[in-house]
């Protein structure tokens, strides 16, 4: 049986540096034997549509605007997703490096979510304290800790599921977005904070960091999808490139305290 599988990827501003090699490692090895779509938000002049690619015009607003507002951007084409059987996000920066396929699905007809453990959560596997959780719980995307609970966390960067799953998920989260934003709250990390507040709280599958490992880390995993260093194309995505060796431990020291008072 061959899946529908639409593809939702967004890359304003100078991201579109990525485009071309994400498009031709997934036509590579992602679903390669399934019918594949791609919708593509920016507002580079050097993606254009064609047969499988859908381009949406989306003007660069900037970090964390880009990020934090994707779902916005996703429910303005819910009407064209639908159809398809399933759908995934994934960062410009993903670079797929072997098969990704029907193995992800944890059974035929899968009809759930998934989602991949951040390299952050297969470091601090045993000590979910010292997760990035949003522990503001003025905020939809405050994560309690509860006695004998397993805890997972995400990254923002690679996730997926039916579409009707999906984009119930979707939904929530656009919701629970602008509901911090009316409350002047922006979660720590975004998206990914709201992300792991709703695989929290709903059954999710489970993907390893194979699936998003990060390019030049030494992980115990096989890289299968590579997260590739932005800095390395061009110093703009550096983000901590004006951040001082003081503000950066201190930025430490305050994860270790949230750790401790969880």
């Amino acid at each position: 049986m061959k899946y529908k599988i639409a593809i939702l990827y967004i890359c304003t501003g100078k991201y579109d540096i990525f485009w071309d090699g994400f498009y031709k490692s997934s036509k590579q090895f992602f679903f390669k034997e399934h019918n594949k779509h791609y919708f593509v938000f920016t507002d580079s002049k050097n993606i254009k549509s064609s047969e499988n690619i859908t381009v949406v015009y989306k003007k660069s607003e900037g970090f964390p605007n880009d990020s934090l507002y994707r779902f916005d951007m996703f429910l303005e084409i819910e009407d064209k997703v639908m159809p398809y059987d399933y759908v995934f996000f994934l960062n410009s920066n993903m670079l797929f490096l072997k098969n990704v396929s029907e193995e992800i699905l944890p059974y035929k007809n899968f009809k759930g979510l998934i989602g991949v453990i951040h390299p952050l959560g297969s470091l601090y596997f045993n000590r979910p304290s010292m997760f990035t959780y949003e522990r503001n719980k003025k905020s939809t995307a405050y994560i309690p800790r509860i006695k004998g609970r397993e805890y997972n966390y995400y990254m923002g960067g690679f996730n997926g599921g039916s579409s009707s799953e999906y984009y119930k998920m979707v939904k929530e989260l656009n919701k629970n977005i602008n509901e911090d934003e009316h409350n002047g709250i922006v979660a720590i990390y975004h998206d990914e904070s709201h992300l792991n507040k709703y695989f929290f709280k709903n059954k999710v599958h489970s993907l390893s960091t194979s699936y998003g490992y990060p390019e030049g880390m030494d992980l115990p995993f096989i890289p299968i999808v590579m997260i590739r260093d932005k800095t390395k194309y061009d110093n703009f995505f550096n983000k901590e490139s004006g951040f001082s060796w003081f503000k950066l431990k201190v930025n430490r020291l305050l994860q270790y305290y949230k750790a401790l008072i969880w």
